[in-house]
Order: structure tokens, then C-alpha cells, then sequence
């Protein structure tokens, strides 16, 4: 397994996780004997590990695949990069760090059926890498295995830094040139006031549309041309609704549910999932895997409950503007939104939980409005969606509370902005200090073939074999 340096630092610095590269690209894992007239040979040996020249010439392809550019030598690049992973994961294993069998099982399993799913089956992902799927899968988990280990060493040596003070935070921002320091994007404070139209009416009516269809496919109408004509999934009504052979696992419970429990040809009754209404026919079925259309109606809106909305939040803003009562104590009594109300309409990103908002965060339809607004205005009503996520229909008035300019952090006003920088330079310096030490201390033999390579770190020149 391969996996850059930089990409692993931030998967497990930053909280997500970061996969190899090699991992995820079909294609990659078929062992090629020669390159360039040469034999596949160990062309590295660091402690008790190898590198192969199959292993470099693989991570190779996959990065040209991906569209990698590399301001280096790429296969240089990408030995150093092996090689720092490995003395990574020498180390997890010297301190006997243990892999998190239920957390790898887990992302092995999505990372199959993404695979089975991409190519259409098992039969499929055997042909397209030559091998059966059970070696395939005791492959990825061993990759998966290592990255983890990899990733939790990572994390204890970050751990060991010292913990950061707020004198350390002042030194950074104080000796720093102004031109190293975080630039802080433009950001806005909002508040919202929130009304929700007639959800049940609107899913009454879905419903009802979908027994129609239902009714028209089972009198002899083509399900295709149906999908082509109402169906609220875009992309798979230029398909007839068709979906494609997929894992059970990539869907809705629901949907997946109803789909298993069909034979083929059969069309499913009214299934519902949090993405709207569907009626389902199964195409193919094999073992968890199916292949089916689909029509999918959403709950939909009319005109009048707009003009609903709109004239009581109208009525809301002519109260806020025409007598004592305050936003936050009308969205306390108005609002339908449960997650801005308590806070007195105050809007918060739902991924950060932060009040304030960069303008590529804001929802377009909200931004339409607030980009007209001074601090203290409040919009007209808008038509806008909630956060869930599923683009649920929402309408609201917004109040621009306050808009903080683009500017260079500061010590005073962006302490938590550079105690994240001076956090993640620190834990930088330490992976390198400790990279630097394991380079001097281990035994690791290069092959010459790479003798012209400049490696970014200059102890790796030093073990290259004359």
C-alpha cells in the first residue's frame, strides 16, 4: 500500500481519513513481471521490509491515472514516499498499536461493493483484475490494515508535541511575516425565521401521482418511457430510470429492501425513502446485487402554499419593524426551524456548528438575498431549502447580523485560527523530526537505478548502494 506522506498526515491530523490511491483505482493490482526490458526486483530494503520495482511501477500508473503531476521525478517521488510509510509503519508496530478490526471490516466492505458496483459484479471485478475476489479482498485488507496503523502512528507521535499556550500562539502571530499568516475569507452572521409548507398534503399528492403511473404500467405502458417523462431522478430518467447493477448496500434500506423482495420484472408498490416516493422494477438480480429502475416523485409545493408562507412571514416582519418585538423572541415564538429557533434564529453551519458563514457556504437561494442586505436588514421572504440535506422546501426571512472582512488573522480576533496553525506546524515538526531519526537509525538499502534522484529529505541519498 502507498500512500503520500502529506495525504496521511491530514487524514489523521485533520479527522478524516485518507486512502491510498491504489486502493481505490481499478486496474492497479495486476502484478506486471517487466518494465522497460527490466525484471521485477526489490529495489528498496528499509528494516525488515521490501519494495519492489512492481510495487513503484503500480503506484505509478494509478497516479498518472488519476491525472498526478509531479514537479520532481515521479517514481522518486513516489519511493520516498513509500519509504516514509513504511518506517511509519515499522514503528506502529514496534509500539504494538493494534488495528481496529471493526473500523477495517467496515470501510473494506463499502470499498467492495463500490468496486463490485463500478464494474458491475463479482464476475466483473474478477475479469478486470485476474484474480478471484477473495484474494482481491485479503489484498484490501491488508492495505486497509497497514493504512491504519500507519495513520495511528501518525496520531501518537502528534500527540507527543507540547501542549500549545496561548504565549506560543502570540510568538506565531507576532513573528511571523503577515504574508505566512491564515488569511480569513470574508464571513457573515445570519439570522433566520423559518416556515415549513404543508408537508402531508404534498406527500398525499406524490403518492397519488406514483398509483397513477402505476396503474398506467400495469395497463401496458413501457416503465422506461414513464421514467423518461416524471421521474424526479434526473440522471437515471435519461436512462429509462435505470440504475445500473449495484450492491444492495449503496441504496436506501428501503429501497433496497423492496427491490430484493421482487422477482424480475415485477414493479414494486409506492416505496418511500427520505429522498421522496418511488416505484421500482427489477431488471437482474445476483446474489446482494441488483439492477433496477426507478421512478422517483418528490413532494412538491404549489403557488398558494408559497403565498401562505410568505404572507405570514410578511405579517412576522411587519410586527419586528412596527413594534417592540425583537427577531430573536419572533423566531422563538414563529419559527419552524427547531435547530435556529432556541437560539433566537441564529443559523449555524451544520458541519462545524459555526455562526459564521464564508459566502461559498451559504445556500444560493439564501445568498440572493443577503447579498443585498446591511447588517441589521431583513430580507423579504425567500424560498430556500433546509438542512437536512435532502433539499426539503423551507421559506424564511433573513436578518444580516454581521459581516466580518477578509483579512490576515490576528492574535485578538482569530486566536482559534492560529492555534490551529501553530498546532499543525508543531506536529509537522515532529513527524519530520522523527523521520529524520528513523532515516539515520535503520537499516535501509537503495537501489542505485535511483542514484540521480533528488529526494527531498537528504538522508535517503546517503543509503542508496554504490
Amino acid at each position: 500500500m502507498i500512500i503520500s506522506f502529506e495525504a496521511a498526515l491530514r487524514g489523521t491530523i485533520i479527522g478524516g481519513v485518507s486512502l491510498a490511491l491504489s486502493l481505490f483505482l481499478p486496474g492497479t493490482s495486476a502484478y506486471a513481471q517487466t518494465y522497460n526490458g527490466l525484471i521485477d526486483k526489490t529495489v528498496a530494503v528499509i528494516g525488515g521490509e521490501f519494495v519492489t520495482l512492481s510495487d513503484l511501477e503500480q503506484e505509478v500508473q494509478t497516479m498518472r491515472a488519476r491525472g498526478y503531476a509531479s514537479d520532481r521525478n515521479m517514481r522518486c517521488e513516489i519511493l520516498e514516499s513509500i519509504l516514509q510509510t513504511k518506517l511509519l509503519l515499522m514503528q506502529a508496530r514496534v509500539d504494538s498499536l493494534t488495528v481496529n478490526k471493526e473500523m477495517v471490516g467496515a470501510q473494506l466492505n463499502q470499498h467492495v461493493d463500490e468496486i463490485r458496483t463500478a464494474l458491475g459484479g463479482d464476475d466483473k471485478v474478477e475479469e478486470y483484475f485476474g484474480k478471484p475476489l477473495y484474494k482481491l479482498r485479503q489484498e484490501w485488507n491488508r492495505q486497509f490494515e497497514e493504512m491504519s496503523l500507519t495513520q495511528q502512528e501518525q496520531q501518537e507521535i502528534a500527540k507527543k508535541i507540547p501542549e500549545i499556550t496561548p504565549h506560543d500562539v502570540k510568538q506565531f502571530a507576532d513573528t511571523t511575516d503577515s504574508a505566512d499568516l491564515p488569511m480569513i475569507a470574508e464571513k457573515y452572521q445570519m439570522s433566520q425565521i423559518c416556515v415549513y409548507p404543508d408537508v402531508e398534503a404534498a406527500k398525499m399528492e406524490a403518492k397519488e401521482k406514483l398509483l397513477e403511473l402505476r396503474e398506467r404500467i400495469m395497463a401496458g405502458e413501457k416503465f422506461s418511457t414513464l421514467a423518461r417523462l416524471y421521474s424526479d431522478d434526473t440522471e437515471s430518467a435519461k436512462r429509462g430510470g435505470e440504475l445500473g447493477m449495484a450492491s444492495k448496500t449503496i441504496f436506501w434500506p428501503e429501497f433496497s429492501d423492496a427491490a430484493m423482495s421482487l422477482k424480475v420484472g415485477m414493479v414494486s408498490n409506492t416505496v418511500e425513502t427520505p429522498d421522496g416516493y418511488h416505484l421500482i422494477q427489477i431488471i437482474d438480480k445476483k446474489g446482494d446485487m441488483f439492477n433496477a429502475r426507478h421512478i422517483l416523485i418528490k413532494p412538491k409545493y404549489t403557488s398558494e402554499d408559497r403565498e401562505k408562507a410568505f404572507a405570514k412571514l410578511d405579517s412576522i416582519k411587519v410586527l419586528i419593524d412596527t413594534t417592540s418585538l425583537t427577531f430573536e423572541n419572533a423566531a422563538r415564538l414563529y419559527s419552524q426551524d427547531k435547530a435556529s429557533r432556541t437560539n433566537g434564529g441564529q443559523m449555524a453551519d451544520p458541519n462545524t456548528g459555526s455562526a459564521y458563514f464564508d459566502k461559498d457556504q451559504i445556500k444560493p437561494a439564501d445568498w440572493s438575498v443577503v447579498r443585498n442586505l446591511e447588517p441589521g436588514q431583513i430580507s423579504e421572504p425567500v424560498e430556500s431549502t433546509d438542512n437536512e440535506g435532502r433539499g426539503n422546501v423551507v421559506y424564511k426571512i433573513i436578518r444580516l447580523d454581521k459581516i466580518v472582512p477578509a483579512h490576515t488573522a490576528s492574535f485578538e480576533t482569530d486566536y482559534n485560527d492560529l492555534y490551529s496553525s501553530v498546532e499543525h506546524a508543531k506536529q509537522m515538526e515532529a513527524i519530520n523530526n522523527f523521520i529524520e531519526k528513523k532515516i539515520a537509525e535503520t537499516h535501509i538499502v537503495i537501489d542505485p537505478m535511483f542514484s540521480n534522484c533528488e529526494f527531498s529529505r537528504k538522508g535517503w541519498a546517503e543509503k542508496i548502494r554504490k
